[in-house]
């Protein structure tokens, strides 16, 4: 597997809950503008979710994920029970801890890529041999030792634990639409860009693979109302001045700084100026810069006092568009002004194996790399005719804060506290009656248990196979041509996916998040030195590993498994329809041969990279992304279930 994230931090996270509001920046007429972080509107910090019913709920939930990727992984090895249940179908597990004391049944079918679909209602626990309560957090610290995790780290991933299981809690409580209010779009398709939103705001599972998935940790109870994701809450961004001496703006080619301000802020643009000319300061000896208000609040007024006092850094007020926040949490959709760009900001919590950090030295490069790929695309006809393509991230600031640069090791989270880039909005992209959805929403299951894919497939009217092989021709096959043709690899998880929906059919793939998670990992390109950064020593035989990890295993194992548990589409179909559409590619790109014999996607198996065990061996930092393969952790062979479907004279023209 390729994992080519945005460098991350050590750095414990923080445990001090922080106000709800920040205090108003000199000069501004209000607070941050967070309505629903107010203390005065929630002085008691609600927790309506936190209920024994919901706890109940979100344990079994997330007991049953747990064991089914510790399996997976193969950290946990469930031993067969001497007496399968004949009633269901399914065999039946147990494992137990080191020390005897914990023993977890439960029946499963094991399906492809080694998947363990577990059976929720049959998970049962039992302590010293009496029947007990299932509790995750119990869970994980009696299996701590099984699991591989330091006791240093215990308490830190207990806690992202506890964070995710809370989460689950609310996504519960509040009432989200239906799959197929979902599918239709909220407002029946006359608001798309609300459409949107409303499916970004009802996803309830976060990453697939991973257990703790919803971290977060930094948040008090007010932020996660005002700035989670699933809250849907309207944010209003802080804006700073920050002192050209200190900072680098750069930009996409033709776009200035000026226009591009001018078009985010409109008029505000002026007021934010006039704010400095009365502090006696000139606005052309500073950026504006736009900030996360739980950054300004936690970080930067205090990590950050000394760059205030001496005016490098001058808080000028909060801006007046309202936005969204979206899955990956410090990524803002523009949903007073949809056209305008998604802002993207650091924020110091601690999430999923990452401080969620901005490095200024990456956002030097950002635009350019953005170019350099979007050229690629549009000259590319395979990519072209699939429509695939991707939303650039336009403009990017980084400040730089000498002292911390000078006191802390490369890749510290002390050297990527205020950085913010803006990204093209999708929304110019739609045709009339089209929809945009995030990829991560194909494996969205509503609280009456209908999966949104199969509401998708029946908006369509078309079957499981066509449905899926539409959506393989814009997401998967573009996906292996930039592998075979250019051996470059995406990080193509369902959050940095939008896809474009037509009638509930996925028409193209956009994507996203391009700087910090695209790599080129061979030599049939020569790069430009200011996107040099991209290009990373990856083994020939891992490179594979970009479709095999990060497509088949860490989505389409899920998605398949979903279509079969619900009766849907046969697993053995979903992979046929999958091999089909390689073929077909293939059968296109004779001149590609060598490549498809070198990265061979019809093998009898391939390494089993494992998400969980990075996480669980060091949960502040999962990979040394100066070195993204020394890193991975392996754990044996999967059998690939494309290996049955290898048509013959793909071998043949593969084997010169």
């Amino acid at each position: 597997m390729t994992i080519q994230l945005e460098p991350a931090s050590t750095v414990p996270a923080f445990t001090k809950p922080a106000p709800a509001n920040p205090t108003p920046a000199p000069g501004t007429a209000a607070v941050s503008g967070n309505a629903a972080a107010s203390t005065t509107a929630q002085p008691a910090g609600p927790v309506p979710h936190l209920t024994a019913e919901a706890w109940t709920k979100a344990n079994r939930h997330l007991l049953r994920k747990a064991l089914a990727e510790f399996s997976h992984e193969r950290i946990l090895v469930p031993e067969p029970e001497p007496e399968p249940d004949p009633l269901n179908g399914n065999g039946s597990y147990r494992i137990s801890s080191g020390d005897g004391t914990h023993q977890y049944h439960f029946d499963a079918r094991l399906l492809e890529l080694d998947h363990w679909s577990i059976d929720a209602d049959s998970i049962r626990h039992f302590r010293n041999g009496a029947e007990a309560p299932l509790d995750v957090l119990e869970f994980i610290t009696a299996f701590h030792e099984t699991l591989g995790i330091n006791i240093q780290m215990l308490p830190v991933y207990l806690e992202e634990i506890s964070s995710t299981l809370a989460s689950h809690a609310y996504k519960q409580w509040a009432s989200q639409p239906s799959s197929a209010e979902l599918a239709a779009g909220i407002t029946g398709g006359r608001n798309p860009a609300a459409d949107f939103q409303a499916i970004e705001r009802s996803m309830t599972e976060g990453h697939p693979c991973f257990v703790a998935n919803n971290g977060r940790l930094g948040f008090g109870i007010s932020d996660y109302h005002a700035f989670a994701p699933e809250t849907g809450a309207p944010v209003l961004l802080e804006w700073i001045a920050v002192h050209r001496s200190n900072a680098v703006f750069t930009s996409a080619e033709g776009l200035h700084y000026r226009s591009h301000l001018d078009a985010e802020l409109g008029p505000l643009l002026g007021t934010f100026q006039a704010r400095l000319h009365a502090l006696g300061l000139d606005p052309d000896l500073y950026f504006l810069m736009p900030v996360h208000p739980w950054q300004w609040e936690n970080k930067l007024a205090v990590t950050f006092a000394a760059e205030i006092a001496l005016q490098r850094i001058v808080p000028v007020g909060t801006g007046t568009d309202s936005y969204q926040a979206q899955q990956s949490i410090r990524t803002f959709f523009n949903v007073s002004s949809p056209e305008r760009t998604y802002v993207k900001t650091a924020m110091s919590v601690l999430n999923m194996g990452f401080m969620r950090g901005l490095s200024p030295q990456y956002m030097k490069a950002t635009p350019a790399i953005n170019e350099w790929l979007r050229a690629l695309i549009r000259k590319d006809p395979a990519l072209h005719q699939r429509g695939f393509t991707m939303i650039g991230e336009v403009a990017a600031i980084g400040y730089h804060n000498g002292h911390y640069e000078a006191g802390s090791a490369p890749g510290s989270p002390y050297r990527k506290m205020l950085s913010a880039l803006w990204r093209e909005s999708p929304m110019p992209l739609l045709a009339d009656g089209q929809q945009l959805a995030t990829m991560a929403s194909l494996l969205h299951t509503d609280s009456a248990g209908t999966p949104m894919v199969e509401a998708l497939m029946e908006r369509s009217g078309l079957s499981p196979e066509e449905w899926l092989r539409r959506y393989f021709e814009a997401y998967l096959v573009p996906l292996v041509h930039c592998l075979y043709r250019y051996e470059l690899a995406f990080m193509p998880h369902g959050e940095n996916v939008i896809l474009v929906l037509e009638d509930g059919v996925p028409v193209r793939a956009v994507m996203k998040d391009i700087a910090e998670e695209i790599v080129v990992m061979g030599d049939r390109m020569d790069l430009p030195g200011d996107v040099s950064r991209i290009k990373a020593d990856i083994p020939e035989g891992e490179r594979v590993l970009a479709i095999f990890t990060d497509v088949f295993d860490c989505i389409f194992r899920f998605l398949a498994a979903l279509l079969d548990e619900d009766g849907t589409l046969a697993q053995e179909e979903f992979w046929r329809t999958a091999a089909e559409a390689i073929k077909d590619y293939q059968a296109r790109h004779p001149e590609l041969a060598a490549q498809f014999a070198r990265h061979d996607l019809f093998a009898a198996d391939f390494e089993l990279s494992c998400l969980n065990r990075l996480q669980l061996r060091n949960n502040q930092q999962m990979l040394d992304l100066t070195d993204p393969s020394g890193g991975l952790q392996m754990a044996g062979r999967l059998a690939n279930p494309l290996a049955r479907f290898r048509a013959p004279q793909a071998t043949e023209e593969g084997s010169g």
